[in-house]
């Protein structure tokens, strides 16, 4: 059989190098930082500790899984679709999981964070199957298209959510859910969010797979790849982690989309030595975001979604004018 692309170590890039090092000080200092920033002293209140350990500590722990859970998601997609323009918010695989999260809030009001998670990733897995299947069933000339596709997908669901959730008095809650916000992270609401960290492992496991994957399933099929496995396995994982991120966090728009473009920009597309530029580099972005929702108005606090989507949106910009003007697309 041959070699699954990317499986020769002897031309691919160092893990860690370096300038991965200085990453990772860097991103250390932002987690210093967010732990070190709120209204509340924790060195003179009286429950400074306390507070410190119930919702700062697990605060900050949800930053980094979080960060790295949708970023490694927007990595995995767009090797799955050779897409650069996809990610979990741009092919309605959040808006996916968000129903499956009302769908559990109605049927099951009492039901705990676990089971909530299971609905929001059962959906989110189902969601991005059918987005692949319309991509295999329709013609597609540009690559702008394949987002836009996403993108119309997910206002349908998200229209069905609103509708559902206005029939269910429910639409208080939805827009909670969708904000982006780790105001509401802290200890006992956070620890599922531990399950990513084994998502993280595993794509790192079944990278050169994925990679081959996303070479089309004549190439994969010719060097002896299952094809729609990988997919499937593929498509569980991202499932997995934005079902995981929603039910905790919220929706992180675009942060999948900006993170692996940065990336592959500088490292070339190998998945697997990108993934731990992909995770550190999503956890950076993720906490100066928050740092900056936190402070901007203080004593009050900005989702961090709105600051990640003014971001991303200008990133996507100009990674659309960037297609344009080489005439890729």
């Amino acid at each position: 059989m041959t070699p699954i692309p990317g499986a020769d170590r002897a031309t691919r890039q160092p893990l860690l190098g370096r300038g991965q090092l200085v990453g990772l000080v860097v991103v250390l200092a932002l987690l210093i930082a967010s732990l070190a920033t709120g209204e509340y002293s924790i060195l003179g209140g009286a429950d400074g500790a306390q507070l410190f350990l119930d919702v700062r500590v697990p605060r900050t722990i949800a930053l980094v899984l979080s960060g790295a859970a949708m970023a490694m998601s927007g990595l995995v997609m767009q090797a799955l679709t050779q897409n650069r323009f996809v990610e979990p918010t741009t092919t309605g695989t959040t808006e996916w999981a968000g129903l499956g999260l009302l769908a559990v809030m109605i049927l099951l009001p009492n039901a705990t964070v676990l089971t909530r998670m299971v609905g929001a990733v059962t959906a989110a897995f189902v969601g991005t199957m059918i987005f692949f299947l319309i991509l295999r069933r329709i013609s597609l000339r540009s690559s702008l298209l394949v987002p836009i596709v996403g993108i119309m997908l997910g206002a349908v669901v998200s229209a069905v959510s609103t509708f559902i959730a206005l029939e269910a008095d429910a639409l208080q809650s939805l827009g909670v859910w969708f904000q982006g916000s780790f105001t509401s992270v802290y200890r006992g609401q956070y620890e599922v969010l531990w399950i990513v960290l084994a998502v993280v492992l595993a794509v790192f496991v079944y990278a050169d797979r994925l990679t081959a994957a996303g070479l089309g399933e004549d190439v994969a099929t010719t060097i002896g790849l299952d094809y729609r496995r990988a997919v499937m396995i593929g498509t569980g994982l991202i499932a997995i982690a934005t079902g995981v991120v929603t039910v905790v966090v919220g929706s992180l728009p675009f942060l999948g989309l900006i993170v692996p473009n940065i990336v592959s920009m500088r490292r070339g597309d190998d998945l697997r030595s990108n993934l731990p530029w992909v995770c550190l580099l999503g956890v950076g972005i993720v906490t100066v975001c928050d740092l900056v929702a936190r402070t901007i108005i203080a004593p009050f606090e900005v989702p961090v979604a709105v600051i990640l989507g003014l971001v991303g949106a200008a990133v996507f910009i100009g990674l659309i004018i960037g297609q344009v003007r080489k005439g890729s697309v």
